[in-house]
């Protein structure tokens, strides 16, 4: 039994791409981008590592002390991700893509350059994530497919393909999305064994649920995109079973 992976264009599920889901939707994606950035990648940039790490803000406790490259690699990362959630967001606006396409087409650059930017700083950080080899091949492998997606969706643009290319930017954000989902399943987890009527110490439910989000953070949301690819009629993936 041998199982092969195959592009496929499947007929459109009674899309209404300007409904109000469609809006809402994007709308809760744009502001939860906003407030990541704002209360998770901008406080980086108004104090000093040390400083940070000494208050113990986000990851700066666990890179204040590594080498100034890895260091440099992590703020390349936080800037290009937030470059990236912000810019990916507005690209999925309908709206600026019929009215000023020309717009569109500029952000997709810095987009991709962002993705670019944080992707490669991304590999370089990973091996030093406090999630160990979990977050080593978690976040590594979203870092790869980071790269490999966007690349993706550059080629096909380049080639004319406009379905293709939105089908592998949906596949891109949402990976970039990833940034926003980590944040929103830490608390899910660390509230988890509470609700189950586990023993709970912050320390150990906070080392558990990070464990969990190097892969936690970023699958979901590639099955969610593509489902949605494939509501849309894009092209998507499926699995082949040939018997042999």
């Amino acid at each position: 039994m041998t199982r092969l992976i195959e592009p496929v264009r499947t007929a459109p599920v009674a899309a209404r791409p300007g409904g109000a889901r469609s809006r809402i939707g994007w709308t809760f994606v744009l502001l939860t981008a906003f407030a990541v950035v704002a209360f998770s990648a901008a406080p980086y940039f108004t104090a000093s590592l040390r400083d940070l790490a000494d208050a113990e803000v986000g990851l700066a406790p666990t890179y204040a002390a590594t080498h100034p490259f890895v260091q440099g690699a992590l703020y390349a990362h936080i800037v290009g991700g937030a470059i990236a959630l912000l810019v990916g967001a507005l690209q999925f606006w309908r709206g600026l893509r019929m009215r000023a396409p020309g717009l569109h087409r500029w952000l997709g650059r810095l987009y991709l350059a962002a993705v670019a930017v944080g992707g490669v700083a991304g590999l370089v950080i990973a091996p030093s994530s406090p999630a160990g080899y979990v977050g080593l091949f978690g976040f590594g492998a979203l870092a790869v497919l980071w790269l490999v997606t966007a690349w993706r969706a550059y080629r096909a643009i380049r080639r004319g393909d406009v379905p293709s290319h939105r089908a592998w930017m949906m596949r891109n954000y949402a990976l970039t999305y990833s940034g926003v989902m980590l944040r929103l399943w830490l608390p899910l987890l660390l509230l988890a064994p509470l609700v189950l009527g586990l023993p709970w110490e912050f320390e150990s439910a906070f080392a558990n649920a990070y464990a969990a989000v190097p892969f936690l953070c970023w699958l979901p949301n590639l099955v969610f995109a593509e489902w949605l690819i494939r509501r849309r009629g894009l092209p998507s993936y499926r699995l082949l079973v040939t018997r042999g």
